[in-house]
């Protein structure tokens, strides 16, 4: 199983040229297997940013997330009381980013691989980090 964080959903809906090759293998794996998910705070972020004008999809916010989704039949974690509590870890994280921290959380929970670009996250020992 794979998370995507914000930045490997937007590349690979929009620049997957962004990807490296490894992260693309894995995320063509996840989506054959129905493997494949993001975190509900993604949604939430790319929203914000097409909503400030610093990403354009080419559509509307709630078509774009639906297709995103439906592209590659992503699922959806939602944050818990488990992961919202083990996001604001200080012996885990020191990354500012309330998103970012709930995404890494999410991934540990769930034991799951993350495709992220973020080096910040590449310092938690708990991740099992694919770029």
């Amino acid at each position: 199983m794979i998370l995507l964080d914000t930045c490997a959903l937007i590349f690979d809906s929009l620049t997957p040229e962004k990807l490296t090759p490894k992260a693309k293998k894995n995320i063509e794996k996840a989506a054959e297997e129905n493997t494949l998910f993001c975190c509900d705070i993604s949604l939430w972020e790319i929203a914000m940013l097409i909503q400030k004008k610093r990403l354009d999809p080419g559509t509307h916010t709630q078509e774009f997330l639906q297709l995103m989704l439906n592209a590659r039949r992503i699922q959806i974690y939602t944050i818990t009381p488990e992961i919202a509590a083990l996001s604001c870890s200080a012996d885990l994280f020191s990354h500012g980013d309330p998103a970012d921290r709930i995404i890494a959380a999410t991934a540990i929970y769930h034991h799951v691989k993350l495709i992220t670009s973020d080096q910040k996250l590449s310092v938690i020992s708990q991740l099992d980090i694919i770029w």
